[in-house]
């Protein structure tokens, strides 16, 4: 590729980010000048939202950081076996919307939830307590899988050499593992804050009076119209995601990092290894609970009536559309995929491999959607686009969702790029190759496991959101994971629980097909005698 089709290329993307994110903001920005902006946030409904949501973001932070950082060492500082199974059924609630969290606890410890009625219980589900339990099974999996990739290539020689001086291990925890943690602990804490603090499907279902932000969103546009209302409360919610945005960023561990990774040498220690096996089963078990109710519900006629076993509520769910929804579910889905991978991959390469004050502003830019909570990035996309061709169509669910997930692929993508050898475009040059032929023959297949999760992440957010889509869908383009929210006005929870399992199953699915996919092509990779061909993932 010569200079000025780079040139071309990062104009057209300059455009796009303007078109996907910077304009419908500003139009929402806009918006909040019809509005009364000091009635609403001193009004009791705003105040008590506000501070509701964060009392909920931060007690949620703390237990699933400390939840995260113990089942991560687990699982790296043991010899457990079947690693890879617990870490899969660890992460499991990644693949169901939040939504269905928060119906799965009104299934097992509502009025009549199966452990209620089992165990006769008497505590109530709604409420702060409800809420907090559904947001920690929500987000503690996405601090395990960022804790464990950060304990899984940490540099243990430090360690070896702390052994062989007799250093105390408790030494050892707060001299070298600590200030380790410290810098990714901050990171990690962070992204489940704004995970927490912008979720409306957990406090919707089991909230009762503890209403947050989101919800009080949600209510004034979709149930009042209220739109000048919500731009407000949208501003409002953009605040701590910008702020842990920013934070992040200049919390990068920008130090010199060794691809030479010692493991830790592990002693073999039956105490350790069964108080580990222990706890992350007593984890995968509370985390399997809703799923097996969600799966023993949908075949129940009408629980706690008739505990008959039935297909009815599966006929009836798909009399109600969920086939058609699902067939949206999955275009949307798919064209988010590819069109995100692609050109997630394409802004990573010419950001990273292509040095100028340019791509430093493409860079920026990548990855400002991640400052977006799903809710204000959607309810923007209605101000700006409502009453054009695109309003209403599966276009424009396909450009919200591919906007919204956006930045952690090229996340990805960029990091791997990083760790390719630098000089590869010189040679390039100097062998007269074009920039195009690098790509597809030299970087793509080196890159083969960093696609295949991007596309991964593309296709099982897209799958399961709802935040981003709800002001922006007709019962002509509604995905699936909507119908959770309409069966559960209707009182048919039986019908939630069966969608819930479809997109778990296809989510599932999806993942199984590519970690098969990146397995087989690691063992392609795989030299006689064991070595490995060097890749960037």
């Amino acid at each position: 590729m010569k200079q000025k089709k780079l040139t071309g290329i990062k104009l057209f993307l300059f455009a796009f980010f303007a078109v996907t994110v910077f304009l419908p903001l500003i139009f929402m920005l806009r918006n909040i000048g019809d509005a009364d902006m000091g009635q609403i946030l001193s009004s009791q409904q705003f105040q008590n939202g506000l501070k509701n949501s964060l009392l909920l973001a931060f007690c949620a932070t703390i237990i699933s950081l400390v939840l995260a950082t113990v089942l991560a060492f687990c699982i790296e500082r043991s010899q457990i076996r079947h690693k890879n199974l617990l870490t899969f059924l660890l992460t499991l609630p990644m693949l169901i919307p939040s939504i269905s969290h928060g119906m799965g606890l009104v299934i097992l410890f509502g009025q009549n939830g199966f452990l209620t009625n089992l165990l006769g219980l008497d505590f109530s589900i709604y409420g702060f307590g409800g809420v907090l339990t559904g947001s920690v099974l929500y987000s503690f999996p996405v601090a395990f899988l960022m804790m464990l990739d950060v304990i899984r290539y940490e540099d243990c020689s430090s360690y070896d050499a702390a052994d062989i001086l007799g250093i105390p291990k408790v030494n050892q925890f707060l001299r070298i593992t600590l200030p380790y943690l410290r810098k990714p602990l901050i990171n990690i804490a962070f992204a489940v804050f704004t995970l927490v603090i912008t979720d409306y499907g957990v406090p919707l279902m089991v909230g009762g009076k503890f209403s947050t932000l989101p919800v009080v969103m949600y209510e004034e546009v979709i149930g009042l119209l209220n739109f000048d209302k919500g731009s407000v409360i949208g501003l409002i919610l953009l605040i701590p995601a910008t702020l842990a945005f920013v934070i992040d960023l200049f919390c990068q561990d920008r130090g010199v990092h060794s691809y030479v990774v010692a493991k830790k040498n592990l002693a073999k220690n039956k105490v350790r290894d069964a108080l580990a096996k222990g706890f992350c089963i007593l984890v995968c078990l509370f985390v399997a609970l809703p799923i097996v109710a969600f799966c023993l519900l949908s075949v129940m006629k009408k629980y706690p009536v008739d505990i008959s076993l039935s297909l009815d509520n599966i006929l009836k769910s798909f009399q109600m559309g969920a086939g058609n929804y699902l067939i949206n579910a999955l275009i949307i889905a798919a064209f988010v995929t590819v069109l995100g991978t692609v050109i997630s991959y394409l802004t990573a390469y010419l950001t990273a491999r292509t040095p100028g004050v340019s791509s430093r502003a493409l860079h920026l830019f990548s990855i400002t959607s991640m400052a977006i909570p799903g809710m204000v990035l959607g309810l923007s996309y209605a101000l700006v686009y409502k009453g054009s061709f695109l309003y209403g169509t599966l276009a424009i669910l396909i450009m919200v969702n591919l906007t919204h997930f956006f930045s952690s692929p090229y996340l990805i993508a960029y990091n791997s790029f990083n760790k390719v050898n630098k000089n590869l475009e010189s040679v390039a040059v100097t062998l007269g190759v074009n920039r195009f032929y690098l790509l597809k023959d030299v970087l793509i297949p080196q890159m083969k496991g960093t696609i295949l999760e991007m596309l991964s992440y593309f296709f099982v957010n897209c799958m399961m959101t709802i935040s981003a889509v709800s002001f922006l869908f007709t019962t002509r383009t509604m995905p699936i994971s909507l119908m959770i929210t309409q069966f559960e006005a209707q009182m048919l929870i039986e019908c939630s629980a069966f969608v819930s399992i479809i997109i778990l199953g296809v989510n599932v699915f999806v993942k199984c097909l590519l970690t098969y996919l990146r397995n087989r092509q690691a063992r392609k990779e795989e030299l006689p005698g064991g070595a490995k061909i060097p890749s960037a993932d």
